[in-house]
């Protein structure tokens, strides 16, 4: 680990280390493997968190940090989960989330936000606590409906890209800011196919 640590190469000024980018590359593959609903999403998941947990401790992000620990103990649980939930025809099931289910995914994530910020603030675990909990919350949320295939958890990822740019930037990780924006992208084109899967197990055969 120590090796992956020291800096590949640099763009633009900011060195990258191989831990960042194999870490990051890892996540944008569980994007496009999770597009596809296949039990490689979370082996795969489970080898990018252990990266990224190495440069996210190195960057003083606790919050981040934390994140990728919580998200391989989902990550065990939704391979697990997916091997239960495989449809003869359409792989793993998936469906979209009730009115209910939306308002406590919502109530959850500015309550957990609001309680974790004032964590990693007492511990002074994180230089920038609230972005830091909103991201953090945020994945547990996704990685959460995602193991479930519930179709939504790719809008929880949009909210997470949309705090994530710009706090990887003031970090200094550049290349993460940029994978980030790549996931963005990704994350947009696995809602449209969940969303269509979802409606297709619906409809009548």
């Amino acid at each position: 680990m120590h090796v992956l640590m020291e800096s590949g190469f640099t763009v633009l000024g900011q060195p990258i280390t191989w831990a960042e980018l194999i870490g990051q590359v890892f996540a944008l593959a569980v994007v496009f493997l999770a597009q596809r609903r296949t039990l490689w999403t979370w082996p795969v998941q489970l080898v990018s968190v252990g990266l990224l947990f190495a440069v996210y401790v190195s960057a003083h992000l606790g919050g981040l940090a934390i994140r990728q620990v919580v998200v391989g103990l989902i990550a065990v649980y939704g391979w697990w989960a997916w091997t239960r939930r495989r449809d003869p025809v359409f792989g793993v099931a998936v469906r979209r989330a009730t009115p209910v289910e939306l308002g406590v995914v919502g109530a959850v994530y500015v309550a957990g936000t609001v309680a974790f910020a004032l964590v990693l603030t007492a511990l002074e675990a994180s230089w920038a606590p609230w972005p830091d909990a909103a991201i953090f919350v945020g994945t547990v949320i996704a990685f959460a409906m995602q193991a479930r295939g519930v179709v939504e958890f790719w809008l929880v990822w949009l909210v997470v890209d949309a705090v994530g740019v710009p706090l990887q930037i003031a970090s200094g990780l550049w290349f993460s800011a940029v994978v980030y924006l790549v996931f963005a992208g990704l994350v947009v084109h696995g809602w449209m196919s969940w969303f269509r899967s979802a409606r297709a197990q619906l409809a009548p055969v």
